[in-house]
């Protein structure tokens, strides 16, 4: 099976609501059973789920083969497994620790749950991706992100790992007791072992306001592209790639002192661009009563950071997923470069997301020692099509050494991607020598880790 096939699966597009699917998590083991989007059909039915860290620890131990499955909001194979899957999320023990500033959490614990439990507290996350309906663990593993050119990564808030190793014992890995290998163990990709509990910085809560402009010419990126991005705590442009302008910018502004419930005041244009007068969708057509609050109106930072509500439908539904990061430095050429695709990508899109991300020291993380322009691309549930162009956004962003988001859909050659991350050999060695039976590779780490 190559990449390609590997990538697609043998998922179909199902039809109905998302919430369906995650509240239909446990389905019977002769269902064949897929990612929240349903593009990707995983090839087993043998799902353990179990409700202690006892019970991980025998799953793991008497496993040949073990792969970890989160919230299921992968778009490719990296979850996946032809013998074994154990899901963590009956693990949803949450302790705050106010000394330490600190959070543990079971590996079945989302986003969507995690934050109104902090805040009630008075403390907060850094950031949130514009879905909370993620799991941590899945989401730390992998280098998800929110946005903002001074905020890292969701995975740079770890500071410590509890893990089942391939012999059943448990592990934890700490930033201040493990210097050497925490930077290669926080974006693992599930290959280490089977995380049961995560530990993260928090902060004090704060409030944020959010504003939407309409239609911001491209031009203005090509000298203001830092301005425009360092002008809210999080900032978010969509584009459909016509007419060269983001259709809409989505500001999000951090406030750490108490705020009234009363609207904010904003400038009725932003580079040009108009204040929306009403609340939007990032995508034409769809209700916005799906997304968080705008219109400057103050509210508790998790029910704004993200771009959806957590109990509705995230983003557009059945959809594909692709994203590659690029130095920031470069951005604005990246961008004019994508550009040129546009009436190969518009047909097949629903909306493209440019975001900033502050540089880290995480081994496999996206932005690892470069401050990042991600440019994401949410399309369609038409593969085929989205398969012819993929490579043509590739070979035009290779030049600016694009690193493609672990979890979402790419076609760039393994050893194109490995040599991508400097730090790439010790990341092997270290899993070599935490995993030596290799327990925790599947196809997707063979292939994109070790394979040529």
């Amino acid at each position: 099976m190559d990449k390609r096939q590997f990538l697609k699966g043998t998922g179909t597009v199902l039809t109905g609501s998302l919430l369906a699917r995650f509240v239909s998590a446990e389905q019977q083991s002769s269902t064949p059973r897929t990612n929240w989007a349903g593009n990707y059909t995983f090839h087993t039915n043998n799902l353990h789920q179990p409700s202690t860290v006892e019970e991980v620890q025998q799953i793991v131990k008497t496993s040949p083969k073990l792969r970890a499955l989160g919230a299921r909001h992968s778009f490719n194979g990296i979850a996946d497994s032809t013998e074994s899957q154990i899901s963590l999320k009956q693990l949803t023990q949450m302790d705050l620790d106010p000394k330490s500033r600190t959070v543990t959490v079971g590996a079945g614990v989302t986003y969507g749950q995690l934050a109104p439990y902090i805040d009630s507290r008075g403390y907060a996350l850094h950031n949130l991706a514009s879905l909370p309906h993620i799991s941590v663990v899945g989401a730390c593993a992998t280098a998800t992100h929110g946005s903002g050119s001074n905020n890292g990564n969701l995975s740079t808030a770890v500071s410590a790992m509890q893990i089942v190793t391939h012999d059943g014992s448990i592990h934890t890995i700490t930033r201040a007791q493990n210097p050497d290998i925490f930077p290669g163990a926080v974006v693992h990709l599930g290959a280490l072992g089977v995380l049961t509990a995560i530990t993260l910085d928090v902060q004090p809560t704060y409030q944020v306001a959010q504003f939407v402009y309409e239609n911001l010419s491209f031009d203005h990126l090509e000298h203001h592209l830092d301005e425009i991005f360092l002008s809210g705590y999080s900032v978010s442009l969509f584009t459909d790639w016509q007419n060269h302008r983001a259709t809409q910018v989505w500001i999000k502004k951090r406030l750490d002192s108490p705020a009234t419930a009363s609207p904010l005041p904003a400038s009725p244009t932003f580079f040009g661009a108009k204040l929306a007068t009403q609340k939007l969708h990032p995508l034409a057509g769809h209700s916005a009563e799906n997304c968080t609050e705008q219109q400057g109106i103050p509210g508790p930072w998790y029910e704004r950071l993200p771009h959806f509500r957590m109990n509705f439908t995230p983003s557009s539904g059945a959809e594909l997923q692709t994203e590659y990061f690029v130095p920031r430095d470069r951005a604005y050429p990246a961008i004019l470069a994508v550009e040129q695709l546009r009436d190969r990508i518009t047909p097949h899109l629903f909306i493209t997301e440019l975001r900033t991300i502050s540089a880290d020291n995480l081994w496999l993380s996206t932005a690892y020692q470069r401050p990042s322009l991600a440019i994401h691309f949410t399309w369609k549930p038409e593969w085929p099509e989205v398969q012819k162009v993929l490579p043509l956004i590739e070979e035009k962003l290779a030049p600016f050494n694009a690193r493609p988001h672990w979890a979402k859909l790419n076609t760039i050659p393994p050893s194109t991607i490995q040599h991508l991350y400097p730090k790439m050999p010790d990341y092997q060695a270290l899993l070599k020598s935490h995993d030596p039976q290799g327990k925790f590779r599947n196809q997707f780490i063979d292939t994109e880790i070790f394979g040529a």
